[in-house]
């Protein structure tokens, strides 16, 4: 249940005004966390107070389970009802539904269900958004309140020992030590009223009673009689449940119930039920209890949140604190009780729920110095009764506001269960445009004294204990002094105490806080691993002194003072973490943002006691990043009509400090791994989607790891902070886009971008401010990124609806945006191309479908494909989408011209219009080559790469396209079926004959074998174009090619850069070697100019020549031709003379050149021809997917090959996998060497390559060919175009390895056995 900051809470006009008067009730009831006494000196220079009551944590947790409930009961209203608009658009409203099913029948959501999906709703960001727009504000009780039955609650003779909690005065013992706890007998369901803060003390006095006889009853106290009626029992008609239904047992509960029970209109009508009971309860309580509501002479009635305490009751009672608890607080009116806070904070229902409470006049206040705050905007109205609201914030939070010390229960050791205080919390009107209270001014308090407070378990949202004792601190300066009996004179100064924070984070303000908690054991109880982290052995390197507690180490810690601490740690982390600007005061200084690892070791100890709160706090202070930059906000941007009433900005640089502390808490909560192989593995695991790798084929990892990964990945806060972290990155570039267009004022200053500020600090080598060791910094800069890729793909597996086109300004278009600038800077954060990637999408797209449909994709700024991130899928998935757009362009042209094929036989049929024969052959002749299915090439032997050009000159693009059919050799007696292995051979032969270094076209390195362009070469361009056409019509067909072209080619091929030494190790790796030693040569071992004697020249070969040239980085330099000039001065002519010397200065400069003179300027007309040949046949945009090295797969395939994978892989007809002849072949194989392993390859398969995928992608059958008795026989041959190898059954594994040599050995050509 989330609100975005700058939508309206509501659309009622008072909305405002309620709220107000709902923080200034809260501002009187919640409790005041102060800083405890025994607090080192040093904290106490970062402890301010508190004045806006939103920022107290109680306050907000408070209004959080408010609002929850209001948005509840809408939810199922409609759902259940609808809005009664007869053209609603709302899919989850009830008239919706109605108007689309028409007059057919439709089934209205049971009241379990309606709750399921209200409590879903409700909890979603944004939750309003899901409202129907012409829904009514409800103005009476749900229909959840009708099954209820109020019934006086009769005491008899066992309650006297075990008493439940049934009303008001009524002392219970709660089941299993839990209030409110709901038995069932008989199909009823037994409810446990609860009222007050007042009535929970005295629950929790009863319930310590239980725990300790000690502080049992006093003999004073006596019990009524059995029969009498003691309360008020509220139970449910028996309804039919089906036990078997998980949602039924769930959201069936008591605890969901009351997320229906309690919302004002519901509490309106059970204060009705209630207040007709009242009459009957009291006649029959008589003078045992005293009234709740004390008429008296006057008329005037006791206040709802005051107990109704008579003046010689009062006295007495101060005067002895430790009389009987039945004599220090009195019973509440159930009627005040129940409607007080209601008619507080929704004064509009005040008439209609109880027409005589209008004429009560303002409260009796016993101090009469003490002011009052009151909403400015709202009426004087009596003061602020507690709602069962107010009492969960009492059981979730503890010490109550500072009041005067009411009579206390006798022996209640080290604590006070505080009563309703009778005076007024001194506070300000809460303005609608300030929203702040200002506090009156007051005498300096004193910091060692402590006074009332109280504490209790939490609910889910908080990280408070659930079994916290709730106890209250004594006034004395001393925490172990018993509690005065004296009379409390004054109470001015206690009504002017604020809330206590710490105004800021520092590394000893964290380990001391996070050590209190965990010492004392009031951390949050969480799923995180480890569950706790001790600071003891991460000492500051600056050698501070840690902060301790001024205590006894032998003396037990006192429980009031625990409590205390807990409330004052919470609010202090509540109170800078939910403010980006105390973030950055806590986090950053004037070099920037604290080193990366200290800054992970915060968050990991934070996270560890208050999982929920950091994670919620950051949560919040994530909404003022999407204020626009005040640059928008100007007056004189036309913009400023887009953000009306912005909050504060941030700059970039501000933004990406408090989302990298965002980041680094996300990061904390994932389980602490040590070992990076390990982390590595859980990558690959959560990559594909999986919570366990039980089969084992992604990594193999312990079943308790796994589960920890999954807790900490799925945890809700954890979650929904991660999906408005990732938010803010489309946001915020967004502002710098309209920044950019120019329409906000003079200034251009551009700022940077802010995941580039955000990768920076995690690149930052800054020294930490704590001692880790070596490993320790080695596992964090490789643990960081890694988890950074699993928090975005976390949020984008939750986000995704199955659909390849996804939202770009959005959590998932963040996770992109964020994955696709660490992609850019992989090499930097220490990251492979296999951590970036996301199976889990690869394995539930169409394989087929999707890709073609991404080729007419736009993306937006709103809707982006996840093939624009193609890094994200496998290699695997990759290829078959590349290849998926090839077929399906090959099918689209075959699918034109078999149309225009079948158009052209109806025309030349014999019962056409067309009669004349010569025209049918003139029309015939026209239009043979578009309706030519095929691309049929006839090539000879003798003149396979003259054909293969004469036949691919000029040709049209869509023929180039149709399926490719080989007709090779067939000139002098072949005879080939072409299934691919004809293909195949004649692109082994066409490119042989075209890359050999004798034409003067390319080169090939004599120690790698790489193939590379001739600079200044003889041949044509246009003889380039057509060797590119050639492979690009290989590639096309699914064909690989027995070439070796170095990386740096296929970087040029798809646009990327080649500037790096790395790119062209792998082509020229004795040229990069040298350039690497020169680069980190130490001058004082000698200057570089007379160790490397180099000028700053490039120079290379041509047809024998040497020819130099000088690199001018200023200017584009040509590299002269052979072909443009055959009859001019030979090129060497114009060698430089006098080039400069490298020096150290220039090195990196002239290695930068060198390269570039090498990969391109050399070689730049005929590169240029051959990629347009290369993209003749390839659409350009499903070049996109490919990265250099799966580019270089899928053309030359891969030259290793495995005869394990390939025996794998092989199929068998006429033999057993066990039969002696197969395994005497494998094993033949096995002792090959790699050239041999290719000639087998290539004697099968045409290819001596192995296609990209592996060896499942080959089709390698043996089959039985008789059987050889003698020495000689038959050889063994091959049906190339099918892939099958016939093996005769030889004598023995001597014959068959001689014969397999010899027919690998001898194989050329093509022929049918």
């Amino acid at each position: 249940m989330t609100r975005e900051a700058s939508r309206p809470a509501d659309n009622c006009p008072g909305h405002n005004s309620l709220e107000d008067d709902i923080l200034a009730a809260l501002w009187e009831q919640v409790p005041f966390p102060r800083l405890p006494a025994d607090a080192p000196s040093e904290i106490k220079d970062l402890v301010i107070d508190v004045e806006n009551p939103k920022r107290v944590y109680a306050i907000h947790h408070a209004f959080r389970r408010h609002d929850l409930q209001l948005l509840v009961e809408k939810f199922i209203l409609q759902l259940r009802h609808g809005c009664g608009f007869s053209a609603c658009t709302t899919s989850s409203c009830f008239s919706c539904r109605k108007r689309l099913a028409g007059k057919a029948p439709i089934r209205r959501y049971n009241p379990t269900s309606a709750r399921t999906l209200a409590v879903f709703l409700a909890s979603q960001d944004d939750a309003d958004s899901r409202l129907c727009p012409h829904l009514h504000v409800p103005a009476g009780p749900s229909d959840a309140v009708k099954p209820l039955i109020f019934g006086p609650r009769y005491t008899t003779r066992s309650t006297e020992t075990t008493s439940s909690y049934a009303g008001p005065g009524t002392k219970t013992k709660p089941t299993k030590g839990i209030s409110g706890r709901v038995a069932s007998k008989r199909g009823q369901t037994k409810i446990v009223r609860t009222l007050s803060p007042t009535q929970t003390g005295s629950r929790k006095n009863s319930h310590d009673r239980s725990r300790h006889p000690d502080s049992g009853s006093t003999k004073n106290e006596t019990s009524p009689p059995a029969g009498s009626p003691r309360g008020i029992r509220i139970t449910e008609k028996s309804i039919s449940k089906d036990y078997r239904s998980f949602a039924a047992n769930v959201f069936g509960t008591v605890a969901f119930k009351m997320l229906e029970w309690l919302t004002p209109n519901n509490m309106e009508a059970m204060s009705e039920k209630v207040a007709a009971m009242d009459g009957g309860l009291d006649g029959a309580k008589g003078s045992r209890i005293v009234p709740s509501l004390s008429d008296d002479q006057s008329g005037r009635t006791s206040p709802p949140s005051a107990p109704s305490i008579s003046e010689s009751e009062n006295q007495a009672t101060i005067k002895d604190p430790f009389e009987g608890h039945q004599n220090s607080v009195s019973e509440l009116s159930s009627r005040s009780e129940i409607t007080g806070f209601h008619q507080r904070v929704h004064p509009e229902h005040q008439s209609a729920s109880n027409p005589n409470l209008q004429t009560l006049p303002p409260p009796q206040r016993r101090n009469s110095s003490a002011r009052i705050r009151t909403s400015s905007v709202s009426k004087s109205q009596t003061k602020v009764a507690p709602e069962p609201l107010v009492e969960s914030i009492a059981d979730e939070t503890g010490p109550m506001s500072p009041s005067i010390h009411a009579p206390q229960p006798e022996k209640v050791s080290k604590g006070l269960v505080r009563p309703p205080s009778t005076i007024a919390r001194a506070t300000s009107p809460v303005t609608e445009n300030e929203g702040k209270f200002r506090e009156p001014t007051s005498p300096q308090s004193h910091g060692d004294e402590h006074y009332s407070q109280v504490d209790g378990a939490s609910g889910e949202e908080t990280s408070s204990s659930a079994e916290t004792t709730r106890y209250l601190d004594t006034p004395d300066e001393s925490q172990d002094a018993p509690v005065s009996s004296g009379r409390v004179d004054s109470t001015s100064e206690l009504d002017i105490y604020l809330p206590q924070s710490l105004s800021r984070l520092n590394i000893q303000a964290i380990n001391f806080i996070c050590d209190v908690l965990q010492e004392d054991a009031t951390s949050e109880r969480h799923l995180l691993e480890p569950p706790t982290v001790s600071g003891s052995d991460k000492k500051s390197s600056s050698r501070s002194k840690s902060w301790t507690r001024k205590r006894k180490p032998q003396d037990p810690y006192p429980e009031n003072l625990k409590l205390q601490w807990k409330l004052f740690a919470e609010q202090s982390i509540f109170h800078v973490l939910s403010d980006p600007q105390a973030i950055l005061d806590s986090f950053t200084s004037s070099n920037g943002i604290i080193d990366s690892q200290t800054l992970w070791y915060c968050m990991l100890r934070l996270t560890r006691v208050a999982p929920s709160l950091v994670f919620d706090s950051l949560w919040i202070a994530l909404a003022s990043l999407f204020a626009p930059p005040k640059t928008l906000q100007s007056t004189r941007s036309p913009t400023m009509k887009m953000f009306p009433g912005s909050k504060k900005s941030f700059t970039n640089t501000e933004a990406a400090a408090v989302i990298s502390v965002c980041f680094h808490a996300l990061i904390a909560a994932a389980p602490l791994v040590t070992d990076h192989r390990r982390l590595n593995d859980m990558s690959r695991i959560r990559a594909h989607g999986l919570s366990l790798a039980g089969g084992g084929a992604v990594a193999r990892q312990p079943i308790s790891l796994c589960l920890q990964y999954e807790d900490a990945f799925t945890d809700d806060m954890a979650l929904r902070l991660a999906r408005r972290l990732l938010r803010v990155i489309p946001t915020r570039r967004h502002f710098d886009e309209l920044i950019e267009l120019g329409l906000d004022s003079e200034d251009r200053f551009k700022e940077p971008d802010v995941i580039e500020m955000l990768l920076s600090h995690l690149e930052s080598s800054t020294q930490s401010g704590l001692n880790f060791s070596k490993t320790e910094r080695s596992m964090h800069e490789k643990r960081l990124p890694i988890l950074l890729l699993d928090w975005a793909r976390a949020v984008m597996l939750h986000e995704w609806e199955g659909k390849p086109e996804v939202s770009g300004d959005g959590p998932f278009g963040g996770a992109l945006s964020l994955i696709a600038a660490m992609y850019q800077k992989r090499q930097s954060l220490l990251l492979g191309d296999v951590h970036f990637r996301a199976e889990y999408f690869g394995d539930r797209l169409d394989p087929i479908q999707m890709p073609v449909a991404w080729l007419s994709f736009t993306s937006t700024r709103q809707k982006v494909h996840l093939l624009d991130y193609p890094y994200i899928f496998s290699p695997t998935s990759l290829v078959s989408y590349f290849r998926a757009i090839n077929f399906s362009r090959m099918s689209r042209s075959y699918e034109e011209s078999n149309s225009l094929q079948s158009r052209i036989n109806a025309i030349i049929a014999p019962d056409s219009l067309v009669t004349e024969t010569h025209q049918k052959n003139v029309l015939q002749d026209l239009l043979k080559i578009p309706s030519a299915k095929y691309l049929i090439l006839d090539i000879s032997r003798k003149n396979v790469l003259r054909d293969a050009f004469d036949q691919l000159w000029r040709r049209q693009e869509r023929e180039l396209l149709r399926p490719l059919k080989v007709h090779l050799g067939e000139d002098s007696g072949e005879e080939g079926f072409d299934s691919g292995g004809v293909q195949q051979e004649f692109f082994r032969l066409a490119i042989a004959e075209a890359l050999n270094p004798d034409y003067g076209a390319f080169t090939v390195d004599e120690r790698t074998r790489m193939t590379w362009f001739q600079p200044g070469s003889v041949q044509p361009e246009w003889k380039f174009e057509l060797i590119g056409l050639l492979i690009s019509l290989a590639v096309y067909n699914g064909l690989t090619l027995p070439i070796t072209f170095p990386k740096a080619m296929y970087r040029k091929i798809l646009g990327e850069p080649v500037t790096e030494l790395h790119h062209i190790a792998d082509g020229w790796p004795d040229l990069a070697s040298g350039l690497t030693n020169l680069l980190e040569w130490n001058e004082k071992d000698g200057s570089v100019e007379d160790v490397f004697v180099l000028t700053y020249e490039f120079s290379t070969s041509m047809l024998g020549q040497p020819v130099s040239r000088e690199m001018d980085p200023s200017r584009r330099t040509s590299w002269p031709q052979f072909s443009s000039h055959p009859d001019s001065d030979p090129t060497s002519a114009s060698n430089p003379s006098d080039a400069p010397l490298v020096t150290g200065d220039n090195r990196n400069a002239y290695v930068s050149d060198y390269i570039r003179y090498l990969t391109d300027v050399s070689v730049a007309p005929q590169f240029a021809a051959f990629v347009r040949g290369f993209r003749t046949c390839l659409h350009p945009k499903s070049l996109q997917l490919l990265t250099p090295s799966l580019l270089q797969n899928i053309v030359e395939g891969t030259q290793e090959i495995d005869v394990a994978e390939l025996r794998r892989a092989a199929r068998y007809v006429g033999w057993d996998t066990s039969h002696r002849t197969v395994r005497d072949f494998w094993s033949i194989v096995k002792r090959y060497d790699n050239r041999m392993r290719r000639k087998l390859l290539e004697f099968v398969t045409a290819s001596d390559r192995v296609p990209v995928g592996g060896m499942a992608n080959i089709q390698f059958v043996v089959q039985k060919n008789g059987e050889e008795e003698g020495e000689g026989g038959h050889l063994p041959t091959a049906y190339t175009c099918y892939g099958t190898l016939l093996l005769p059954e030889y004598r023995d594994k001597d014959v068959l390895r001689e014969r397999l040599a010899m027919a690998l050995e001898n194989a050329q050509g093509f022929g049918f056995a």
